[in-house]
């Protein structure tokens, strides 16, 4: 006997894998208008909970992370992994961290503008000429360097353009990165933040940006 398409039942079926908390009505509206994308979802959707090789939580901690990127943005999702997450044991410091490691997204604009435009000055001649574009760094840059590196634990050829050519917002970005590295959650005095360091190190934003 094929699967029942009655929205009822596909709602059951998700339920079932899911939980309750993660239907909605964009799943019920995908029920009525898709049956068949509805049941592929189903047969993907659960297959990282089945196989376990990460726990509930870590789990739903990434997907609030995916759900709160700038690539993505959607609230429905990040509401729904932050209880899910909570109900799986996080704590408000390990989903405020994975939050604050997403949001690291917005720097590649940065990342792609930012050799374009230097190429673009090379093309105009404009690259040599510059004060600082592709000159040895000055005091403030190398410190600013070795902070870095120390902070968020690797450094990166991108990153010299960037502190090159505009070391205030390079600044800037380097202390509003820093912030879940750092955080003294466990009173220690040694930072580190509130998530394992493997979770934060694996986290979309950081992986990406790390290999950029």
């Amino acid at each position: 006997m094929p699967p029942s398409r009655d929205p009822e039942e596909l709602k059951k079926v998700f339920v079932s894998q899911l939980g309750e908390t993660q239907w909605d009505e964009t799943w019920e509206s995908i029920a009525k208008l898709s049956p068949d994308l509805f049941e592929a979802s189903m047969n993907l959707i659960p297959v990282p909970r089945k196989k376990k090789y990460l726990s509930v939580k870590v789990q739903q901690l990434m997907s609030i992370a995916v759900d709160a990127a700038s690539t993505h943005l959607y609230l429905p999702g990040v509401r729904k992994h932050i209880d899910a997450a909570l109900q799986e044991g996080a704590t408000p410091a390990e989903k405020i961290e994975v939050i604050e490691l997403t949001e690291t997204l917005g720097i590649h604009a940065c990342n792609i503008g930012v050799p374009l435009l230097v190429e673009v000055m090379k093309e105009e001649g404009v690259y040599e000429q510059h004060t600082t574009a592709g000159k040895p760094f000055d005091e403030q840059r190398e410190m600013l360097k070795v902070e870095f590196t120390k902070n968020r634990g690797y450094w990166h050829p991108f990153w010299e353009d960037f502190l090159a050519l505009d070391l205030e917002i390079f600044e800037a970005y380097l202390n509003f990165s820093s912030v879940p590295w750092l955080k003294d959650v466990d009173g220690s005095g040694k930072g580190g933040g509130a998530l394992d360091p493997k979770i934060g190190m694996s986290l979309p934003p950081r992986r990406y940006e790390s290999s950029t």
